[in-house]
């Protein structure tokens, strides 16, 4: 099973940007953290990030038929992308939404997500190990 870990706009900055709220690792941290699950758990993982939502919708585009399964933290595109929604739901590729914070703990416009109605499953709030759990969760969903 190859899964495609996807991460939208400023979260190249973590490590540096706002550590009281997303932790003191970087994305490549977490990327490895991600890539030693995956041999764990017998998957493939390929990772891409960007701050452009042009390129996440196109990635999304061109994941099908290659990916089983996305993972995908899309930052602040969460709260205004119709068009990564648009993507999501086009591919058919079943999808796992990750925060590193709980977005219904924070600021009122971060609670609603555009991505969760099309999305498997959404997971937040418990710091990098959120990815480490839709890992599992987009590893089980072709069970």
């Amino acid at each position: 099973m190859k899964i495609l870990v996807i991460n939208g706009p400023n979260l190249n900055l973590l490590g540096k940007r706002e550590p009281q709220i997303y932790g003191a690792e970087t994305l490549e941290d977490i990327n490895r953290r991600i890539a030693a699950l995956a041999v764990e758990l017998g998957v493939e993982v390929s990772f891409f990030q960007s701050n452009h939502e042009g390129e996440l919708v196109q990635k999304i585009q061109d994941a099908m038929g290659t990916y089983q399964a996305i993972v995908i933290n899309p930052g602040a595109y969460t709260h205004t992308s119709v068009a990564l929604r648009d993507a999501i739901s086009s591919t058919g590729i079943p999808t796992i939404e990750t925060h590193i914070s709980n977005i219904y703990k924070r600021e009122e416009f971060r609670h609603h997500s555009y991505i969760s109605g099309v999305a498997a499953g959404q997971i937040a709030g418990f710091g990098p190990d959120s990815y480490l759990l839709a890992l599992r969760a987009a590893a089980g969903l072709n069970k």
